[in-house]
């Protein structure tokens, strides 16, 4: 936690390795899922500030390559705030999620997907849910494709994009993208429980995917992602304009208020608002197998919180609890 981007509280806890006995500490890296959805928003952002993209481009100019088919109606806008209304790669939103998951991996191995395109043939033929910009559904297909659209537009990959424009310039000394399978320092394994083995616990390795993409898998450090916040908001990463731009809610997430406050989702961040429309937390979560990731930012109090775990589903609660003791709710 920091307060005015400087160190206010740092703990770490629990076992980086459980298989060695290595402690997590304030160090350790952890992967953070779908908070990196905000990593790869703020470099399409650069690009629409240079003038290589526009928000309100067809999606299908830049990644014809890789999905010829995709509807001419979809903007770079729809998917950056997740109105587009294409099918996902993954339906978080089903109803029977954990069913529908066993089955993606028994029909498309994991260790297959280990980079942008790899993930396109699991939504490319899928019907729409919605015509483009009819409402917001969490979809992670068309940050894959925004991946895509860096990488055509930059000629560079996805990765050292990330890491040269929105890293290196947000001093994210930790950041990277190193794949489950890879040997890394100071990275925390993944675990899940388990009710059954020998062992209450079991390594993630077969139950993510191994690599990162745009719409998830980098690895940071909880300094790291205090710092992006704070870079982002300071304009270390996008001019003035864009900068405003990027911490503007866009749309509606859901139709009525969730724990007393209307949710709205905007460029790669979730926006909480209060009765009188005013921002009160903004930021990202991340979750998957042996993964469980927080980044929140309170404008009022310029308080930045970065929870980071190695267990399924750890700090989710754990974020609701600190966001009552800030906002005193």
């Amino acid at each position: 936690m920091t307060l005015g981007g400087e160190p206010l509280f740092t703990r770490a806890f629990g076992m980086a390795s459980r298989r060695w006995a290595v402690p997590n500490t304030p160090g350790t890296r952890f992967r953070v899922a779908s908070v990196s959805k905000t990593f790869t928003a703020v470099a399409v952002l650069q690009l629409v500030e240079s003038q290589r993209v526009r928000l309100d481009d067809p999606l299908v100019g830049y990644v014809r390559e890789y999905m010829p088919q995709l509807d001419p109606r979809v903007t770079v806008r729809h998917a950056l705030t997740m109105t587009s209304g294409i099918g996902d790669w993954f339906e978080e939103g089903s109803g029977d999620w954990e069913a529908e998951w066993t089955a993606l991996t028994e029909s498309h191995p994991l260790y297959l997907l280990r980079g942008n395109k790899d993930y396109v043939p699991l939504f490319a033929g899928k019907e729409a849910h919605f015509a483009p910009g009819d409402r917001h559904l969490y979809n992670g297909a068309g940050y894959i494709l925004l991946g895509l659209l860096i990488e055509a537009v930059t000629g560079r990959s996805f990765e050292e994009v990330v890491t040269e424009e929105v890293f290196a310039r947000a001093g994210m000394s930790g950041a990277g993208f190193p794949a489950l399978d890879e040997l890394g320092p100071d990275v925390a394994e993944g675990y899940l429980t388990t009710a059954t083995g020998a062992t209450p616990h079991r390594t993630n390795i077969y139950a993510t995917t191994p690599g990162a993409a745009a719409d998830g898998g980098a690895t940071c450090t909880a300094a790291d992602l205090t710092a992006f916040a704070h870079a982002l908001r300071h304009g270390r990463l996008l001019d003035e304009e864009t900068t405003r731009l990027a911490l503007t809610p866009q749309v509606s997430e859901y139709d009525e208020k969730v724990r007393g406050y209307r949710w709205m989702y905007g460029f790669g961040l979730t926006h909480l608002l209060d009765d009188e429309e005013a921002v009160v937390r903004w930021g990202h979560t991340g979750e998957e197998d042996g993964v469980s990731a927080r980044l929140y930012h309170y404008p009022r109090h310029d308080l930045d919180v970065a929870l980071l775990g190695n267990v399924s589903w750890s700090a989710g609660d754990l974020g609701w609890a600190i966001h009552g003791a800030i906002v005193g709710s």
